[in-house]
């Protein structure tokens, strides 16, 4: 004689799933009545001057008049914005292989290290050199590019 393929945990399960069905509809059932014991009607939120929720409407007689002109959207034209010439930091080589073309830079106000690649170098560098460079986003953090030697 073969064995029901039924767990006690599926059927605990399948009870829990059928109570809370009952359960909810039980719920559904209670709102439908309390709404019609008590027809509230549409609830209304109002926002008020200062952007808080109320449930009087605003006064029209403090209503602003805004022109439509003197609305911007988006950010100011190029020529409107000030460009920032990016600031060359000092610091010191703290490694760099020739072979492999890659080193690493330590700033020298903030100790943080920064990845430098042979393809951003101007002046030649070597271990210890103190350098001028400039920082760009890479792949994987902040690199060194526009290296000069001091």
């Amino acid at each position: 004689m073969a064995k029901s393929q039924v767990t006690f945990n599926k059927i605990e399960k399948e009870k829990k799933r059928l109570k809370k069905r009952e359960e909810k509809q039980k719920r559904k059932e209670a709102r439908r009545a309390e709404a019609k014991e008590n027809p509230q009607g549409i609830q209304f939120a109002y926002v008020d001057f200062n952007g808080n929720l109320t449930d009087t409407p605003p006064d029209p007689a403090m209503r602003e008049k805004v022109e439509a002109e003197s609305i911007e959207l988006g950010i100011p034209k190029k020529e409107d914005r000030i460009e920032e010439e990016p600031a060359a930091k000092e610091g010191k080589v703290s490694f760099f292989d020739h072979s492999k073309g890659f080193g690493f830079i330590i700033d020298s106000i903030n100790q943080e290290k920064y990845f430098v690649h042979v393809s951003g170098l101007i002046d030649e560098i070597t271990e210890n050199d103190k350098v001028t460079y400039e920082l760009e986003r890479g792949q994987k953090g902040m690199n060194a590019v526009r290296v000069k030697k001091i």
